[in-house]
């Protein structure tokens, strides 16, 4: 039989992550030869991932991050199975890194983040990897990002939300008052930015629920769709972003408050990540 030693090992459980007794057996049946030992681990990596592929990954970590001169931001949702484990401060660090990853290489869809090559591996590889090393489900379940003049992030109740908002302008008040949005759409879930960016089917479904109501207050037949329009209306005061009270001063709207830091400040766009939503 081979000896193998324990420098060997080491450097094998380096190279993988693999536990130490796990890399002296696949040293052992690859007879001492290193990168055959690699192979094995990562198959059987592979075979404990495939395992685990049926499993619920709702724990984890939601980052939203911005480039240096805020034009540019991202937000992933990057998962696990316990609560335990996106505490654990590899899995931290590991999240970060594909945080920071995504945002340098601005790739424009999920898919397209889990093919791209990050220290040699594809993500996708290195997911299956850290599957097998922790012993549970590792994923990436949720990938945006916004292009503007100015973007804001904001990470919200120790990363179980990550919000990043589009905004007309990109000078340092507007991020500021970006953030605070941002805090707002945290808090408040917004459907969209105003009732132009609602669905013709949300608005159908609120119209129809209104009539239905106004119906079964026993109003006149002829008055029934203006009380719809009117609950529409309300609607859109509560569930579109620039139509809310602002949560820091409920005197204002959201829009009112942002035109009261920049008067062309308004917001383009928003993406708001919720840890297993």
């Amino acid at each position: 039989m081979t000896n193998i030693t324990a420098s060997a090992v080491n450097e094998l459980r380096k190279a993988t992550g693999a536990g130490m007794m796990e890399c002296k057996k696949a040293l052992q049946e690859a007879n001492g030869d290193f990168d055959a030992a690699v192979d094995i681990l990562r198959k059987k990596g592979a075979a404990k991932a495939a395992k685990r592929a049926d499993r619920e990954a709702a724990e984890g970590l939601a980052i939203a991050v911005s480039n240096s001169n805020n034009t540019i931001g991202i937000v992933v949702e990057v998962n696990c199975e316990t609560d335990f484990v996106a505490k654990n401060d590899d899995f931290v660090a590991f999240a970060n890194e594909i945080a920071n990853f995504a945002l340098e290489n601005q790739p424009a869809t999920l898919e397209e983040l889990k093919g791209l090559q990050m220290n040699g591996k594809a993500i996708t590889d290195i997911l299956v990897e850290k599957t097998a090393v922790i012993g549970e489900k590792v994923d990436i379940s949720t990938y945006n990002i916004l292009k503007s003049e100015g973007v804001a992030a904001y990470n919200h109740g120790n990363n179980r939300i990550g919000v990043l908002v589009a905004l007309t302008q990109g000078d340092e008040a507007s991020i500021d008052a970006g953030r605070d949005v941002a805090m707002q759409i945290a808090a408040m879930n917004p459907i969209a930015v105003d009732e132009s960016s609602v669905s013709e089917e949300v608005k159908e479904k609120e119209r129809e629920i209104g009539r239905e109501q106004a119906i079964a207050e026993g109003k006149p037949e002829q008055i029934v769709d203006k009380i719809a329009e009117g609950k529409l209306q309300k609607f859109y005061k509560d569930n579109t972003l620039v139509h809310q009270a602002f949560v820091k001063d409920s005197s204002k709207t959201v829009a009112e408050f942002l035109k009261s830091v920049n008067s062309d400040l308004s917001v383009k766009s928003f993406s708001r990540v919720q840890l297993g939503a």
